[in-house]
């Protein structure tokens, strides 16, 4: 019997626009709960909570199948790359099962 797998990808963003801590709170608040309504997935701001312009943000989901995982975090990755106050510096994804 198998169980669920976990996909979690880290995003490193830079975000050039912002001024202040507030302004960076608004891009990173629009953008993770643009995530969770379109996608249904979990996100957390997880790095880099004291920088104006960097930010690190972690998406999960969870589900049977890992041909089914990654096209949902494909389409994440896509959605992010699309956002234009934020710029991709890196990421990360990994897929976790039962040991």
């Amino acid at each position: 019997m198998s169980g669920p797998l976990v996909a979690v990808e880290r995003f490193d963003l830079r975000i050039p626009g912002v001024t202040s801590l507030k302004e960076k709170r608004h891009v990173v608040k629009t953008l993770t709960g643009s995530l969770r309504a379109k996608f249904n997935v979990s996100v957390a701001e997880v790095d880099h909570q004291d920088l104006w312009q960097r930010t690190a943000i972690a998406v999960s989901a969870v589900g049977a199948e890992g041909y089914h995982l990654r096209k949902v975090m494909h389409e994440v990755e896509r959605h992010v790359e699309r956002w234009f106050e934020v710029e991709i510096i890196d990421r990360e994804l990994s897929l976790l099962g039962p040991e």
